[in-house]
């Protein structure tokens, strides 16, 4: 390791941060961060297992968003699949690299989830929840956020 290399997160734990206020998107977002963490946390021989769950999730999230997308009219709805279909084609990668025994990649592949998710949240994926808020509800969605970690 060198010093612009930081260490692996030790996992990565749901924050109330990333609630949206849009209840089927938050629910499923917490079924990402549970298996990014398990991509960072479970024993190497439990790694292809790890991934294949995280790849059939990533496949549903991201097509159930689509839908969403689509059915509302969503304007950036463009950019917003391009960086899904990109975290799916990373994952088709990884998932033929561990298949030759890089298990590495896998821990890569985790981190870079865990880095590129809350901003991900934060403007796509806000963005998308508020759009639908508007147009079902004509108002912006509403989340109570805590203000400590539950113990």
């Amino acid at each position: 390791m060198n010093e612009t290399d930081s260490p692996e997160p030790d996992g990565f734990v749901w924050n109330d941060r990333y609630l949206l206020g849009y209840a089927p998107m938050d629910a499923t977002h917490r079924e990402f961060v549970r298996l990014v963490d398990a991509l960072l946390t479970v024993d190497d021989m439990e790694l292809m297992d790890a991934l294949q769950a995280f790849a059939v999730h990533a496949v549903t999230h991201f097509a159930e968003e689509s839908c969403w997308m689509a059915e509302n009219d969503f304007p950036a709805k463009d950019c917003h699949v391009a960086e899904h279909d990109k975290v799916l084609a990373s994952v088709h990668e990884v998932r033929e690299m561990l298949a030759r025994g890089n298990v590495e990649v896998v821990r890569q592949l985790a981190v870079a989830l865990l880095e590129w998710f809350p901003a991900h949240a934060d403007y796509m994926d806000s963005a998308l929840a508020t759009w639908m808020t508007k147009r079902s509800h004509a108002g912006v969605p509403l989340v109570f956020k805590r203000q400590k970690p539950l113990e």
